[in-house]
C-alpha cells in the first residue's frame, strides 16, 4: 500500500522549514511506524502503465510444488550445458591498503605487496539446499527471473538494505533489481518515466524535461535526447546543484514556461563523486534539493558509480588551501558531510556521505549502482534501488527486454562475494553414479531438472569468498589506492597552477648620503588554472584562465580556398589549441575538454571551453605522476607562446574554421595524422 500523491502548491507559500509535501489526508504510516512511500503511477509512461506482469513468470510458482514432474517449463536440460564448472583466480579483499577515514599526519600507510590470489569455483551442482545461497552452473545458466539470479539478488538486497541504506525512512525500506550496468539501469528508468516526444509531430507543451547539473556525463544525453527529452540544466557550484538564486533549482521550477514543455518531473544527478566535476554534495545541500523535488513532485534519479570513492584528504586539502588564501572553505568538515543517523555496521561505510535514499521519506529516489567501478566494467552488472512498487515496474520492463544479466557473470560475482559452495553429494563420491531425477527450485519460482548426475568436477582448491566483511574491505582498499593517486596528481598540479616571472627595473633613490640608482626585481604571478581537489570520484576538474594568456583577444587570420576571414583568439580557440598542443611532442598528454560534458549547446559555447577533465584512475601507476607533470609542463609552455601564427597553425590545419567540428572529431584527426606512441591518456573518455 502506498500513500496518496502530493498536492503541488501553486505558489511558493511553503517555506523550507515547513513540510516539503502537502497531503490531502496527511502521511499514512506502515506497521513499522514509518511513512508509506508515495504512489507515483501518475509519472509512469503510457507504455509502462500498460505493462502487465509476465504470465509465463507467474506460472513458475507451480514449479515449486514438491515432487512435481515438470513437463510444462520450456527449459533446456542442464545436463547438456557444455560448461561443468566456472573457475577463476581472484584477489583477496586485503590486497590493497586502505586510507584513513579521518586523516591526520602519519595515519596513512604505504601500499603493501599485492596479496596472493585465491581460487574460486562455481560447481556444476551445489549441495546447498537454500536457493538463496545456492550458486552453481546448473542454475546460473538456466532461464531465470528478470530481477536477477536469486543468490546474488538476495546478497545485493541485504547489502543495500542493511549496510548501504540502513536509514531509509519510508516503511518497509527499498528493494532492488539487478541490471546490465548503470547504462541499462538508466535506459529502463527512461522507459518507465518518459513518453517519447517527436518535434513536429507532438504538441510542444507535452515535451518531457529532465533536470541535471550544468555539466553531465554525455552518455546520459545520448540516451535521453533521442526520446525528445528537453535537457534542463541547473546551475551548480563546488557543492553541487544550486537550490536558490537565478538559475537554481527552485527558480527554474517555480518560473517554468509551460509553453516550452512540461515542467520536468525527472532529475538526473551524480552526488557522490560527480562526473566530471568531482564534488560530493553535503547533507545540508542534499536536504534542500530533496525538499524542492518533493514540493514540485520530481523523481530523483541518483546515479552513483563512485559512491565509495570519497576522499577525506581532499576535504582537508581544500580547507587548508582556502585558509591559506584567506577564502571561505568551499566544503564543510568531513564529519558534517558524512553524518549518519543509523550505523551501517562498518566504520568505512559510516564515514561516507549517504545517498538521497537516507532522506527519501516519499520514496521518490531511484538509485543506480554498478559493479563496473568496484569489480570490472566488462561485467555489465549493476542494480537499481527504489521503493518496491517501482521495482515491480522495473521487473516488468526487464521481463520483455534484457531479462536478467548474464548467468556467467552473476554466478562468478556471487561466488566471489558470497563464498564457496558445498559439493553435491554425488560429486564427491566414487566415479559410479546413479541415474536419478533431481528437482530443485528457488524462491523466485523456477525449476531445474536433470536425468542424471553430472560428472565429478576436477579437484581444485575451493578457495573462499569475501563475505560481506570482505566486500567492504575490498571497497575500502580500492578507495585507498585511488585516493593516493588523486593526492599525487593534485600535488603536482598545485606546483604548476601559476606562472611566475621576474623583471629588473632601475629606479633612482635619494637619501641623506646622496642618491644612487638601485635595482628592483618585480615578480609577476600569472594564474594558469584553478581547481579543487576532488572530494570523490575519479576526475579532476580544472578551470583554465585563458584570459591571462598573452595572445588573449589577439587578431587571428584564417585563410582557405573559399574565403579569408579574421577573428580574435578567443576562449574556444585557445581551449582547442591547448588540447591539440598538449597532444603534440614533447608533451603527449591527452585531457578531456570540458565542452564535451556540457549539458546543452549554450553551456558548451559559453563556458564549456574553460574546463578540462583529468582522470587519475585509468593510467598506469607510473603515468599518474608523469601524466600530471606533462600536463603542467605543457600548459606552462603554451602560456609562453607569443606568436599568433603558432595558434593559427594548430587550429587551421585541423579545420577549426569549420565550426561544425567537435572536439572528439578534431582529436580523431590528430591521432590519425601523427605518431601517438607514448601518449599519456588522462582523458579517460571510454565509459567514464
Amino acid at each position: 500500500m502506498s500513500r496518496i500523491i502530493p498536492i503541488i502548491p501553486g505558489s511558493l507559500s511553503l517555506t523550507m522549514s515547513e513540510s516539503s509535501v502537502a497531503y490531502r489526508d496527511g502521511p499514512q504510516l506502515g506497521a513499522d511506524g514509518k511513512p508509506l512511500p508515495l504512489d507515483f503511477t501518475h509519472h509512469l509512461s503510457e507504455v509502462t502503465k500498460r505493462r502487465q506482469a509476465s504470465s509465463v513468470k507467474k506460472y513458475y510458482r507451480f514449479f515449486q510444488i514438491p515432487g512435481i514432474k515438470n513437463l510444462a517449463g520450456g527449459l533446456p536440460n542442464p545436463k547438456f550445458f557444455p560448461f561443468e564448472t566456472l573457475e577463476a583466480q581472484s584477489a583477496k579483499p586485503e590486497r590493497w591498503q586502505p586510507t584513513p577515514n579521518h586523516p591526520s599526519p602519519g595515519t596513512d600507510k604505504k601500499d603493501p605487496a599485492a596479496a596472493e590470489p585465491t581460487h574460486i569455483t562455481v560447481p556444476t551442482v551445489s549441495g546447498e539446499p537454500n536457493p538463496m545461497k545456492k550458486v552453481d552452473v546448473a542454475t546460473a545458466l538456466q532461464y531465470g527471473q528478470a530481477d536477477g539470479y536469486p543468490p546474488l539478488l538476495d546478497w545485493v538486497r541485504k547489502f543495500t538494505r542493511d549496510h548501504l541504506h540502513p536509514d531509509a525512512p519510508y516503511s518497509g525500506g527499498p528493494d532492488v533489481i539487478l541490471t546490465c550496468g548503470s547504462t541499462d539501469g538508466f535506459a529502463k528508468t527512461l522507459e518507465m518515466f518518459v513518453n517519447p516526444w517527436i518535434d513536429g509531430l507532438n504538441d510542444p507543451r507535452e515535451r518531457p524535461g529532465m533536470l541535471c547539473e550544468t555539466f553531465i556525463y554525455p552518455q546520459i544525453l545520448s540516451q535521453a535526447e533521442p526520446k525528445g527529452v528537453q535537457i534542463v540544466p541547473i546551475k551548480a557550484d563546488e557543492k553541487g546543484m544550486l537550490v536558490t538564486g537565478p538559475g537554481g533549482l527552485e527558480d527554474v521550477l517555480a518560473n517554468w514556461d509551460a509553453s516550452k514543455g512540461k515542467r520536468p518531473h525527472l532529475m538526473y544527478t551524480v552526488t557522490l563523486g560527480h562526473n566530471p566535476t568531482g564534488f560530493v554534495i553535503p547533507i545540508s545541500r542534499r536536504k534542500e534539493i530533496y525538499a524542492i523535488c518533493s514540493r514540485y513532485d520530481v523523481i530523483i534519479v541518483e546515479d552513483e558509480p563512485y559512491w565509495y570513492l570519497q576522499f577525506p584528504s581532499a576535504t582537508a586539502a581544500n580547507m587548508a588551501k582556502a585558509k591559506a588564501t584567506g577564502q571561505k572553505p568551499s566544503q564543510p568538515p568531513q564529519e558534517e558531510v558524512s553524518k549518519r543517523s543509523v550505523s551501517t555496521g562498518y566504520p568505512f561505510l559510516d564515514s561516507l556521505a549517504p545517498s538521497y535514499i537516507s532522506i527519501d521519506v516519499d520514496g521518490r529516489v531511484v538509485r543506480l549502482d554498478t559493479f563496473s567501478k568496484t569489480i570490472a566494467p566488462g561485467c555489465r552488472l549493476g542494480w537499481i534501488t527504489a521503493q518496491p512498487e517501482l521495482i515491480d515496474r522495473f521487473v516488468r520492463i526487464a521481463e520483455t527486454s534484457t531479462q536478467q544479466p548474464s548467468g556467467f557473470v552473476q554466478s562468478l560475482v556471487a561466488e566471489l562475494v558470497m563464498g564457496p559452495q558445498p559439493e553435491a553429494p554425488s560429486s564427491s563420491s566414487s566415479s559410479t553414479t546413479t541415474s536419478t531425477t533431481t528437482t530443485s527450485f528457488s524462491s523466485s519460482g523456477w525449476s531445474l531438472f536433470r536425468s542424471s548426475q553430472p560428472k565429478p568436477a576436477k579437484e581444485t582448491p575451493s578457495g573462499e569468498g569475501w563475505q560481506m566483511t570482505g566486500w567492504v574491505r575490498w571497497l575500502e582498499g580500492l578507495r585507498g589506492m585511488y585516493e593516493r593517486r588523486m593526492n599525487r596528481m593534485c600535488t603536482i598540479l598545485d606546483t604548476g597552477s601559476s606562472l611566475i616571472s621576474s623583471s629588473t627595473r632601475l629606479r633612482a633613490t635619494t637619501g641623506t648620503s646622496g642618491g644612487t640608482p638601485g635595482d628592483w626585481e618585480v615578480i609577476t604571478t600569472t594564474p594558469l588554472y584553478t581547481y579543487s581537489w576532488p572530494e570523490g570520484g575519479m576526475f579532476i576538474w580544472i578551470r583554465m584562465h585563458f584570459d591571462t594568456h598573452p595572445l588573449w583577444q589577439h587578431p587571428l587570420f584564417f585563410s582557405s580556398s573559399q574565403e579569408e576571414k579574421t577573428k580574435v583568439i578567443d576562449g574556444p580557440t585557445l581551449g582547442l589549441a591547448l588540447m591539440l598542443f598538449l597532444m603534440t611532442k614533447p608533451h603527449l598528454v591527452l585531457a578531456s575538454p570540458g565542452s564535451m560534458f556540457a549539458a546543452t549547446p549554450q553551456i558548451r559555447e559559453e563556458i564549456g571551453w574553460q574546463y578540462f577533465r583529468l582522470c587519475f584512475a585509468a593510467v598506469s601507476e607510473e603515468d599518474v605522476d608523469e601524466g600530471a607533470q606533462r600536463f603542467v609542463d605543457g600548459v606552462r609552455a603554451f602560456w609562453k607562446i607569443t606568436d599568433a601564427r603558432v595558434i593559427e597553425k594548430l587550429v587551421e590545419e585541423l579545420g577549426k574554421a569549420d565550426t561544425t567540428s567537435t572536439e572528439e572529431e578534431v582529436v580523431a584527426r590528430v591521432m590519425m595524422g601523427q605518431d601517438m606512441e607514448g601518449l599519456n591518456n588522462l582523458g579517460g573518455w571510454l565509459g567514464c
